[in-house]
């Protein structure tokens, strides 16, 4: 357990010690803990809270391995589970929040360390629950980026496609729908608990006005997020459409070029099956060389040349040539 204590305003960073955390939390006045677990969870005698002197009824979630987007009011405090895109995964960064000090645990780095550091140093926060919104901000602009990532390389894929379809695009296009998949699963019901917390609140006469214009620009900035990752859904749907539309024409092309070449010797076939046959009649009356070159070679370029008319007056050939 890595345990970082940042005291505020002045945004002072120490390592410290799980008992050195605990004291810190009781007595200061305006104070930031972020733990970082290992990766793999194990089991411990105390939960969390307990270990940071909390009042540990209903944060037993908090630290727990798994545990799913979440946003709740406690009464003095206010508990979250606050995901966060890291590399091609998902990560889950969990949040208690009072007026005097902001904690935070999460499994392995988080990836929110030097944005929240910029962002502590230049906005120099007021309060605790002013942090949180600076976390919440962090938390959205890596779905903000991942998103318009898969977008941009959804679209330079679609291009490719015209150019030449090969299949390490679909591959790359079914791991994009798949990524937008996974950002719309966790960010959805995380704003939507989100949005349900601050709407009461809000409602309240006693929140402040300046947390309600926090909270309005966070709402505000997750409904666009939201519309991004929703539109790289849209793209991905379309990019497949255009595979498969391409790939349809590229059938048809062969198709085409099948029915040409049956047209032309299907007739043929037929010619020389026929008379391959051992009729008494063709045996025994065609016998003479110009009987042979009659049926065996005048017909068939007969038949050709009435073919290659039935292709020239029907236009396949050109409609070929367009397609192309």
């Amino acid at each position: 357990m890595i345990v970082t204590v940042v005291s505020m305003p002045e945004a002072t960073v120490t390592r410290a010690d799980v008992a050195e955390a605990r004291e810190r939390l009781a007595r200061d006045r305006f104070v930031l803990v972020d733990i970082e677990l290992p990766e793999e969870e194990r089991p411990e005698e105390w939960s969390v809270a307990e270990r940071l002197g909390l009042d540990a009824e209903g944060l037993d979630w908090f630290g727990r391995a798994d545990e799913p987007p979440r946003a709740e009011y406690l009464g003095d405090k206010a508990g979250l589970v606050v995901p966060l895109v890291r590399g091609e995964g998902i990560a889950l960064v969990h949040v208690l929040v009072t007026d005097r000090f902001l904690a935070t645990v999460h499994r392995g780095k988080a990836g929110l360390a030097t944005p929240m550091g910029r962002a502590l140093t230049h906005e120099r926060p007021s309060d605790a629950v002013a942090v949180l919104f600076l976390l919440l901000g962090e938390a959205l602009g890596t779905f903000r980026r991942a998103a318009v990532e898969a977008l941009l390389e959804t679209e330079e894929l679609e291009d490719d496609m015209f150019e030449e379809r090969l299949p390490e695009q679909v591959r790359r296009l079914a791991q994009l729908r798949r990524r937008s998949a996974l950002l719309h699963h966790y960010l959805r019901p995380f704003l939507e608990l989100t949005d349900e917390i601050l709407t009461r609140r809000m409602m309240s006469p006693t929140f402040p006005e300046q947390r309600q214009r926090l909270a309005r620009e966070f709402q505000t900035s997750g409904r666009l997020v939201l519309a991004e990752i929703e539109s790289l859904q849209d793209a991905t749907r379309r990019a497949f459409a255009s595979y498969s539309s391409l790939v349809a024409g590229e059938q048809n092309g062969v198709i085409n070029r099948l029915a040409i070449v049956s047209v032309v010797f299907l007739p043929l076939s037929f010619l020389t099956g026929f008379f391959g046959m051992n009729f008494t009649f063709l045996t025994d009356k065609l016998e003479s060389r110009d009987e042979f070159w009659l049926f065996a070679i005048a017909l068939q370029i007969l038949v050709l040349v009435l073919s290659l008319y039935v292709l020239h007056r029907t236009r396949i050939w050109r409609r070929l040539r367009e397609g192309d």
